[in-house]
């Protein structure tokens, strides 16, 4: 639990972990030791690749960076988005309305799901919007969030009219918060 707590700690910050070798760095480290044995430090990495792979962690690396996330979005679930963005009103306006000044902070994307300043509109279905609260609240890393982290974190890359209301509400109903006295009654 203290590990995923300082994951979940860090995750928020933008860092870089630098190593100097023995000579360069003016207090000895593990890392700068003869003892310390290529092979050992290489199990070590295993095991936490495979740490993170069982902990179904959403991995984007780019050229200078790498995130790692809460939520994995799969295919099934955009495809799920596709077909009810079909059914949803307000987003059929809005795609009615692609590239008038009025939508000009939307866009169709390549895969034919309408995102808002890049992040995936999701259409009024419940099914849909409970999914993504639970997964945000609930997942493996996420560990109850209060209202404000969860948002940030579910705003990243989603969106939905009346978002924020919808994680307060979610996570005032949340019983384990309530127990642990987080939601303000």
């Amino acid at each position: 639990m203290r590990q995923r707590r300082w994951m979940e700690y860090l995750k928020d910050y933008d860092f870089e972990l630098l190593y100097h070798p023995g000579k360069a760095n003016v207090v000895a480290d593990a890392l700068s030791r003869k003892r310390a044995h290529v092979a050992a430090m290489m199990i070590k990495e295993l095991e936490l690749i495979e740490k993170l792979r069982d902990m179904n962690l959403g991995l984007d690396v780019g050229a200078d960076h790498m995130r790692c996330s809460m939520l994995r979005i799969t295919n099934e679930f955009l495809d799920e988005v596709r077909a009810e963005h079909g059914k949803d009103q307000e987003l059929q306006l809005i795609i009615h309305e692609l590239g008038t000044n009025k939508r000009k902070d939307y866009r169709m994307g390549k895969d034919g799901i309408l995102r808002f300043r890049e992040r995936v509109c999701i259409p009024g279905s419940l099914v849909l919007r409970k999914m993504l609260l639970e997964e945000g609240h609930k997942s493996r890393l996420s560990i109850h969030p209060s209202m404000t982290k969860m948002y940030k974190d579910l705003k990243a890359t989603f969106w939905w009219t009346g978002m924020k209301t919808d994680v307060a509400d979610y996570v005032a109903s949340c019983m384990v918060c309530k127990k642990r006295g987080r939601v303000a009654h």
